[in-house]
């Protein structure tokens, strides 16, 4: 029996929750060649998504590449890692790969490594002594895909990455001046910092503004998430009401990854019906599986930021620098609390959207609340 709930990674097949208008809207973009950039909290299924439309749009002929930027600290990992994913996921033989390197890369004197499996495992490392060939790796896909006669998209994922690099600004204008003229190259830019990923494609003075078309993702409904967990439930012959369904949602506020986590905590203490007891206990052990990470959350936070965070957990909302918040919750004055949000927001324990902060973790924020007394 397969698992019928997935959390931890990418979801597909039957394990892909609807995102019907989502999928839709992104195979769009990738065979019109408009590029994308997907913005959300870190585990609501952006990647998952991606995945999804990648695959649907091979089934249409287009090339996709899809590069995980996260171990890149540098322009040069960066390139080498765009150069190999690029080579590699046009084609689909080694022979061809070794060709394709040779023929748009002669510039950079390419040098072409194969593992023990050949058909997988290849990598290319480039001399970069001539930074005015960076270019020829940024162009790489509009040259392949010029010479092939095909479209490419390539997906980037942990895109704000590049924040991490020195002179990232400067990079990140590389990019755009050499991606923006690629007429048969579109872009899926997307990544799990939400106010990095916001910074970069929404602010007027950074190099990525207006780049493409913004998905701020949202949660999937309540509905279905219903249909879908009673669905898997009855796959497997066991059977939960609808109304328990709903409470799971509930006690995570739609977030996809805690939606499947403890829809599967639920599930293996189901025998054949679920009780509501196999939900609370479920709740219990969801807590306990992550109460190592959150007591790590805490520690790391200075006496004010724990303050914050108790007020956030009230619903105090948006009315932080009112002086009775501010003496209730010991905030210090009204010029600290920015410093608080921004440390805060950056610590990705908090989203702010408008004038409204919430826990970006919904069991981080239950679990709060549960232990607030002790913390």
């Amino acid at each position: 029996m397969s698992n019928p709930f997935v959390f931890g990674s990418a979801t597909s097949g039957e394990q892909f929750t609807n995102r019907t208008q989502d999928v839709d809207r992104l195979l769009a973009n990738f065979t019109h060649g408009v590029s994308s950039i997907l913005i959300s909290p870190r585990r609501w299924g952006k990647t998952s998504l991606v995945q999804k439309v990648s695959s649907l749009a091979r089934q249409e002929n287009l090339k996709v590449v899809n590069i995980d930027i996260f171990s890149c600290r540098n322009e040069t990992d960066f390139y080498t890692l765009f150069a190999t994913e690029v080579i590699k996921q046009t084609a689909s033989k080694w022979e061809e790969w070794a060709e394709n390197t040779k023929q748009f890369l002669s510039a950079l004197i390419p040098k072409i490594s194969f593992g023990i499996d050949p058909q997988n495992d290849f990598s290319v490392s480039l001399d970069f002594s001539n930074v005015k060939l960076n270019d020829e790796v940024l162009d790489l896909p509009q040259k392949i895909a010029k010479e092939k006669g095909y479209r490419i998209v390539v997906c980037i994922d942990e895109f704000q990455q590049l924040s991490e690099f020195s002179d990232h600004i400067h990079f990140q204008k590389k990019l755009r001046s050499v991606w923006q003229l690629q007429k048969e190259v579109s872009y899926c830019l997307y990544g799990s910092k939400k106010h990095l990923m916001t910074e970069f494609f929404s602010k007027q003075s950074m190099p990525f503004y207006k780049f493409g078309d913004i998905f701020f993702l949202q949660k999937i409904s309540t509905n279905d998430w219903i249909h879908f967990i009673s669905e898997r439930f009855e796959s497997t012959g066991k059977k939960i009401s609808l109304e328990q369904a709903k409470m799971i949602c509930d006690t995570v506020e739609n977030h996809s990854s805690y939606v499947q986590q403890l829809a599967w905590n639920v599930w293996i203490k189901t025998r054949h019906i679920t009780k509501d007891e196999d939900i609370e206990s479920a709740i219990a052990d969801l807590f306990n599986q992550n109460a190592i990470l959150y007591y790590r959350y805490v520690e790391e936070l200075t006496g004010y930021q724990l303050n914050f965070l108790r007020a956030v957990a009230e619903d105090i909302h948006s009315e932080f620098t009112k002086s009775d918040v501010l003496k209730k919750y010991q905030l210090g004055t009204s010029a600290n609390v920015k410093r608080l949000k921004d440390a805060l927001e950056k610590k990705e324990l908090i989203d702010i959207t408008g004038k409204t902060v919430s826990f970006n973790d919904p069991v981080f924020k239950l679990w709060f609340q549960k232990n607030l007394r002790r913390l």
